[in-house]
């Protein structure tokens, strides 16, 4: 009745989010979208984390693993962000970096930099996202596989975190409402909308052949309404490719 189910994106960024998977599953390959999603459960983070740097470095060397980067090649970071560093470096025509509010990446004389702000210690959701986001510029700007001034290099990194397992970190982490004691903060994280993640995910979910996706339940209710929408969507008009 009146239409049916409707896409939660509108028509450009709906292919947008289309075609950008199908390239990841190209680029990639189908054997990425066969493994677990990684969700915020202790089978996935065992044990306690005290936010301190060193186990924010054992965080990103342990996420390594689920992007296939190799942590030997890599420098991780843990502190402030100092722009400063990427100005001096820039003039030394050492880098290709890209930077958000809470994560930077660079590559500085051929080698993948990873810096973090420790202050995300106190929002683990936050702090996954931002290193799945990070790792995420590994594989394609440090792998060579898009070029550092593409205009959606960004949006695109933050897809390839739902491509890779992640979806549920950087959805959730795109937006969040803390409220301390009547002291409400808002913070918003990522390039992609909380719409377009739930589009993202039912196209993850879709191909890999799930209707009702248990790990839904790990979302926010925003994100996972939208991710219920997209998935009635595709039921209707499915995606014009498969993992195969």
């Amino acid at each position: 009745m009146f239409g049916g189910a409707r896409c939660p994106v509108g028509p450009r960024e709906q292919a947008w989010v289309e075609e950008s998977t199908a390239w990841l599953l190209a680029e990639f390959g189908p054997e990425v979208l066969r493994r677990p999603p990684v969700l915020p459960t202790a089978d996935h983070f065992p044990g306690p984390f005290d936010g301190s740097a060193e186990q924010i470095g054992e965080l990103v060397v342990r996420l390594c693993g689920h992007f296939g980067v190799d942590p030997g090649g890599l420098l991780v970071e843990v502190g402030p962000y100092d722009p400063q560093a990427d100005l001096m470096a820039a003039e030394l025509g050492l880098t290709v970096s890209s930077s958000g509010a809470a994560g930077h990446f660079r590559i500085e004389r051929g080698r993948p930099v990873v810096a973090v702000e420790q202050e995300l210690a106190a929002r683990p959701v936050a702090l996954v996202a931002t290193v799945a986001h990070e790792l995420g510029h590994v594989r394609l700007l440090a792998g060579n596989r898009i070029d550092p001034d593409r205009t959606d290099g960004e949006p695109l990194t933050d897809l390839l975190t739902v491509f890779f397992g992640f979806g549920v970190f950087n959805a959730n982490a795109a937006f969040t409402r803390v409220d301390r004691g009547g002291r409400v903060s808002r913070h918003r994280l990522g390039y992609l909308t909380q719409e377009a993640y739930g589009y993202a995910l039912a196209c993850y979910a879709h191909l890999r052949g799930e209707d009702r996706p248990g790990w839904a339940v790990h979302l926010d209710a925003n994100p996972r309404g939208y991710l219920r929408q997209g998935l009635r969507f595709l039921r209707r008009h499915p995606l014009g490719f498969a993992a195969r």
